[in-house]
């Protein structure tokens, strides 16, 4: 469902479509160059001739006019690519809130009382910046969402299981949240066989990136608690938060997983939308 280096356009955009038909074929699918950001766009259908549609590739549907959150302005560049951002939140009906994931974690919002809606991309760099509870900011801000009327869906991401993480990334979430101790979990001794084939192939990777295993760490990072505690802060009551019990990198059956495929992976999509 994403346009990697891997994938054909002609498959992803047939993809697309077959997936959006399933849905609702009249709705407008809404998608923004994700860059790991606490970035929120407002989408809205387009009231003028200049806007243009919604997903590469989907000339059909209607237009629709992209803003950063809190401001007047749209986008300067009308396509995808100009629109940078990690999150997206719309009040019309009609209108479908797309990400693509492999790995981190899709989360979905919504307001039951005045049906707007979010969809938020919420990797490690997105959630230490408080993407999620951001992008709650900016429903009630511009639409006037009451925590309590809100619920929220956190989809398949990379579980704690197998989210080891370097040094790095614990300092950083440990100067910014009281509760980190929380959101990283040391894994048994008898679970580390299980991940033996990951460790080998990261042998071979000279450098590791941000956000991946050094030697001499051994703490996973809990993306869903990490959400959780946000939404929690945010104001929704912990019962409007649903969690989906699957870990990407454990199921390559279900999955795409970007840390399991050493970066070949595809991409999945999350969606949101208020039927018209």
């Amino acid at each position: 469902m994403g346009l990697t280096a891997n994938a054909r356009r002609s498959e992803v955009e047939r993809n697309r479509q077959r997936f959006l038909h399933a849905l609702d074929a009249s709705a407008s699918a809404a998608s923004v160059h994700q860059v790991h950001s606490a970035v929120v766009w407002e989408v809205a259908r387009a009231r003028n001739s200049g806007a243009r549609a919604s997903m590469e590739g989907d000339s059909a549907a209607p237009m629709l006019e992209y803003r950063p959150a809190g401001s007047s302005l749209g986008a300067a560049d009308d396509s995808e690519a100009g629109r940078s951002g990690d999150a997206l939140i719309a009040s019309e009906p009609g209108i479908l809130l797309t990400i693509r994931v492999a790995d981190c974690l899709p989360v979905l919002i919504a307001d039951r009382r005045q049906r707007v809606i979010a969809a938020v991309h919420a990797g490690w760099r997105g959630a230490l910046a408080r993407v999620i509870g951001k992008s709650i900011g900016e429903l009630r801000r511009s639409f006037g969402s009451r925590p309590e009327d809100l619920v929220a869906a956190l989809g398949p991401a990379i579980g704690r299981c197998c989210y080891e993480v370097g040094e790095e990334v614990i300092d950083v979430f440990r100067s910014q949240f009281r509760e980190s101790d929380a959101f990283f979990h040391k894994p048994a001794a008898e679970a580390e066989p299980q991940r033996s084939d990951l460790r080998y192939t990261l042998l071979f990777h000279t450098q590791a990136p941000p956000g991946h295993r050094r030697e001499g760490c051994n703490l996973h990072l809990d993306l869903v608690a990490v959400a959780r505690a946000q939404l929690r802060e945010s104001g929704l009551n912990t019962k409007a938060v649903h969690a989906a019990e699957y870990c990407t990198c454990c199921h390559p059956e279900l999955f795409f997983s970007h840390r399991r495929d050493a970066g070949r992976a595809g991409r999945m999509m999350a969606a949101v939308g208020v039927r018209e």
